[in-house]
This record gives structure tokens, sequence and C-alpha cells, in this order.
């Protein structure tokens, strides 16, 4: 089951916005892909949950918003692409990447994305200049990190949290997040030492997920003592936009040489796609076609000024 829920709930005052996600079986879904390391499944997961509730903010079909985070841990950057619905995929570059636990006993996270570093965030409309934001990684914790990309880059009053519940067997029992912010206008010396106590004695919210606890249930712990109305559910799911005529075309752009050259070596050319593992095998035969195809491109493109003349 590679879905989830995102929930959009507003305080009857239309003061705070409260972005819910259960991605439970996103994250199950990444690690039945990448078959990541224990700490870095919670890594991911965290980071694919944090991208799926940014992106399901953008207005526009078609949109794309994409989180980076490049650490200096030894799992490498992370990256995460979402569209407009929450749709998510993501990767990172050191997938097999471990540390003990801290001491805390808990999953090193932060250790293993590292506590130094940058975080990237570009929303592409696809019109105009993509908008990009960045700030500095805090923690590596990634929630942290998210509050602080939102307050420091975006100047936009929030506090994210995510959570993600990795069992000894590698499978997911328990993964969400959240994403709370002011509305303008709201009445800020009222409400953030009340919704910071309320955050406060929320506890570990990858258990509640485990325990079977749902959006209204996390948001009536948020917003004790704040009325509050759950606007609209919607699935999102990990999701992969890879096809085959894309990277054929990839192959293709590469060079008259460049094609010449793995023809010449008589073994097929493999793409493995990084977000989903799809693999893609081109034989000799198709490469041949496509250097023919690229032969008669640059020959058209080199009569056309003579045309033109």
């Amino acid at each position: 089951m590679n879905k989830g829920k995102l929930t959009n709930i507003l305080t009857k005052d239309g003061g705070v916005r409260l972005i819910y996600a259960d991605s439970t079986g996103i994250v199950q879904t990444s690690v039945d892909i990448h078959h990541p390391s224990k700490t870095v499944t919670a890594a991911l997961g965290r980071c694919l949950t944090a991208a799926s509730i940014m992106g399901s903010q953008l207005k526009s079909e078609g949109s794309t918003l994409t989180l980076r985070i490049m650490g200096d841990g030894p799992a490498g950057s992370f990256i995460c692409i979402s569209d407009e619905k929450g749709n998510v995929r993501g990767c990172c570059e050191n997938p097999q990447a471990e540390l003990p636990p801290n001491s805390e006993g808990k999953l090193d996270v932060g250790g293993v994305v590292g506590r130094n570093g940058d975080i990237y965030v570009v929303r592409d409309y696809g019109f105009g200049e993509p908008y990009s934001g960045f700030s500095k990684i805090v923690s590596g914790e990634i929630a942290e990190d998210i509050t602080n990309y939102y307050n420091v880059s975006e100047q936009t009053a929030s506090v994210c949290g995510l959570g993600v519940r990795v069992f000894p067997d590698g499978t997911i029992k328990g993964a969400g997040g959240f994403l709370l912010q002011l509305m303008p206008g709201a009445d800020e010396e009222e409400l953030i030492p009340k919704l910071q106590a309320n955050i406060d004695s929320l506890g570990s919210l990858s258990a509640l997920i485990a325990e079977g606890k749902t959006a209204s249930d996390i948001a009536d712990i948020i917003f004790r003592g704040i009325p509050y109305s759950i606007l609209e559910e919607n699935e999102m799911e990990y999701k992969c936009n890879c096809e085959r005529d894309k990277y054929r075309r990839a192959i293709k752009s590469l060079g008259i040489l460049e094609l010449a050259d793995m023809i010449k070596s008589g073994e097929e050319a493999e793409i493995i796609c990084r977000f989903c593992g799809t693999r893609y095998a081109f034989p000799p035969e198709e490469l041949s076609r496509m250097y023919e195809e690229r032969k008669q491109e640059i020959k058209d493109a080199q009569t056309k000024p003579e045309q033109q003349a």
C-alpha cells in the first residue's frame, strides 16, 4: 500500500492552519524500493513526509516542490519531490549508511543526515522562474530544520513535527507529520504559548499513528482549547513520473561520439530510476537508431540557416 492521507485543518477564527499527513504507506514503499538502513529509513521517511506536506500547499496543477537536504552526515544528500496533491518520491545518496543509536537510545537521524549543511526548497509552477528558498541545517533531525526554514527563509511563524516508527524487521508501523502555521493577523501573543504547550504534550507522533490515532485525534491535542474545522482530506501516494521516452531522449542527447562508443561496445545501455528503481534497457540496435536520428537532427540543424539565407 503506497498511499497516505493529507488533512487540512483551520481554526474557527482562521488564525492557524494545520496540515497533517499520515505517510505510513508512502514510507513503507520507499523502504521496499531503496532498502535503506533503519536510520536512513527514518530520515528519508521524514523528508518524504515534509515534502508531501509542503508540496500540498502549491496552488496550480502541474506544480512541483523539491526539498533537498545536503548535510555532512554519512547518508549524503536527500532529495524529495512532491506535486500539488502531495504525491511524492524521494531518494538518498547513501541509503545503506548507518550509525549506532544516540545517547537517548533512539535512531541517530541527526547524525546520519549531518548537523551542518544546507536545505534548499524549489517551487516550480510550470511557468516563469522557479521560486528558490534556502536555510542552514540546525540539527539534522529534519522537523527542526523545516521549522527553521519557514521561520528564517519565508518569515512564516511555523512548527513542523515529523516521526517514523521503524520496527526491528524494517517494517513501518507509523509515519507522519504536521506543519502548523500562523496566518496573517493571528494573535501571536495568545496563540503561541497555548499551541506550544499543546505540542509539547503530544508525545511521539509516530507512536500515536501506530496506535491508530487519526488526524482529528492529533488535531484535538494540538488545538486543545481552540475550536477548529477539518477543511478537507485527500489521498497522496509514493508516485514516480519516470518513463522510458524521457531516458531515451537523455541517452540520445549525449552526442554522436558517445553514442558511437556505446554501439561499439556491443552492450545494451541501462538506466535505473533513482526514485523508483525501475530498470530501462536500450539494446545495441536501438542505440544504432538513436545514432542515426541524432545524425539527422544535426544535419537538419546545419541546413536551416542556409535555407533561411
